[in-house]
């Protein structure tokens, strides 16, 4: 009987430790930033979701399950928006939110998902494990899933799965710049079982840091609580390797697909913008620069900015993909 009870106490304890919730850090959300900025920017607005009619939505869809993690099974989500208009296989846009690999949620990316949807792009926004969750690299292992599952997905969704681009603001972007720069090297791959490329064709990096070892963004005051310190474990100077590892700057090869780059007037979150179009250029790697004078950190959330951005983004497209 002792027995039974023991057991049936660990099992109780083992079921109270699955059903912990995911820990989560919700201080970067629209509402917040625009308090923060609308006494510098008193014009701006936030933007809104809007569904369109010749847009399918699709919500909280599992491309990844991670079995036998502190929280049990935990499912990865994404959200995709699809053109209904399916005469053609359509490119494909990966959405990456911001929130210093910490805080912040696919949601972000809602009202951006449906404008590129109605402009004819399947979207995917896609949800990552955040740095309170998992440390570097296992939200870029989480997002070269995505890819796979998008391109596995393709014939579901009516994506071209050789015109696959991945865009992400701020953390986002950072990330997405990576995932861009490391197609194909599998010292940065996850284990998987397919064969399925996790590789992308394109780069929309709007205000994502591509040096973590810049002069003037290891200048900036830190503690162990900072985004980056926190996410790569450490400070510069006692794990370099990482910090130089998750810089996408030191991947750029002549595999480097094209790249978007959409800046603030907030040049600390440019760190290695300068050197890896230099790169780029060196290996005859198409790329763009647009730069909203004038504009926060964040602007992809709000108006006037973006619009034009999401303009930005199409016409890249466009040009890319040969649309």
């Amino acid at each position: 009987m002792k027995k039974l009870l023991s057991i049936g106490v660990l099992l109780a304890f083992a079921l109270s430790i699955q059903a912990q919730p995911v820990p989560l850090d919700t201080t970067y959300t629209v509402a917040s930033t625009f308090k923060k900025l609308v006494k510098t920017y008193p014009g701006i607005k936030p933007v809104k979701a809007q569904s369109y009619a010749d847009v399918t939505e699709q919500y909280d869809v599992v491309y990844k399950a991670i079995p036998h993690t502190a929280y049990g099974t935990r499912n990865l989500l994404v959200d995709v928006f699809v053109p209904k208009e399916s005469s053609k296989e359509k490119p494909a846009v990966i959405l990456v939110h911001g929130g210093g690999w910490r805080s912040g949620n696919k949601s972000l990316n809602t009202p951006m998902a449906q404008a590129l949807a109605h402009l004819g792009f399947v979207v995917f926004s896609v949800e990552y494990r955040l740095s309170l969750e998992a440390k570097y690299p296992a939200a870029l292992h989480d997002l070269k899933a995505c890819v796979r599952w998008v391109r596995h997905s393709a014939k579901e969704y009516g994506v071209d799965e050789n015109k696959i681009a991945i865009a992400g603001s701020s953390a986002g972007g950072q990330m997405a710049s990576l995932l861009g720069v490391t197609n194909g090297r599998s010292e940065l791959e996850d284990q998987h079982t397919d064969k399925i490329p996790g590789t992308v064709q394109a780069v929309i990096d709007m205000d994502g840091l591509l040096d973590f070892t810049d002069a003037e963004n290891l200048a900036l005051p830190r503690t162990e609580n900072s985004a980056d310190v926190f996410w790569l474990e450490g400070f510069y100077e006692q794990n370099k390797e990482k910090w130089q590892q998750a810089s996408a700057l030191t991947w750029v090869s002549k595999q480097s697909p094209p790249f978007l780059f959409i800046n603030s007037s907030q040049t600390r979150f440019h760190a290695g913008h300068a050197q890896m179009v230099k790169q780029l250029n060196k290996f005859g790697i198409y790329n763009h620069t647009v730069k909203w004078n004038d504009a926060p950190h964040s602007f992809w959330l709000f108006h006037p900015w973006f619009d034009p951005t999401v303009n930005a983004i199409e016409e890249f497209l466009k040009h890319v993909f040969n649309r």
